[in-house]
């Protein structure tokens, strides 16, 4: 059995797919791009992408009651992967311990021309 998770606190669905679904245990995140969902603007740079991309993911696991601590899996999608280091430095500061386990690839593009966008995988 699968359960919709959808939250005001994270930018809202921009297609035919749910903000995130539970299965068997786990939240399994929609790629979460750097919209802030109070004012639907993207923020400049990676750094603050990162933050703001990050800060979406965490805002749908909560409202699942869930936190970052139950993550076990992250994709990371990068414009471009000169921009890893950056990346690395925001993301070491939502995932201090017990880091989960990670993909980082680079990409085409992604939605709205954004540098990031990111996913993850959570356990109840």
């Amino acid at each position: 059995m699968k359960k919709i998770i959808k939250t005001d606190t994270a930018p809202g669905a921009i297609g035919p797919y749910s903000q995130a679904v539970e299965a068997g245990g786990f939240i399994f995140t929609a790629g979460q791009i750097p919209v802030d969902p109070r004012t639907g603007n993207i923020p400049e740079g990676i750094t603050a992408q990162t933050k703001q991309s990050l800060s979406n993911v965490e805002a749908i696991l909560v409202s699942a009651g869930l936190s970052l601590k139950d993550v076990v899996k992250v994709t990371v999608f990068l414009q471009d992967m000169n921009m890893f280091g950056s990346m690395n430095e925001v993301y070491s500061e939502f995932f201090k311990d017990e880091h989960p386990a990670r993909s980082a690839v680079e990409v085409a593009r992604l939605p709205k021309d954004v540098l990031i966008e990111i996913e993850a995988v959570a356990a109840r």
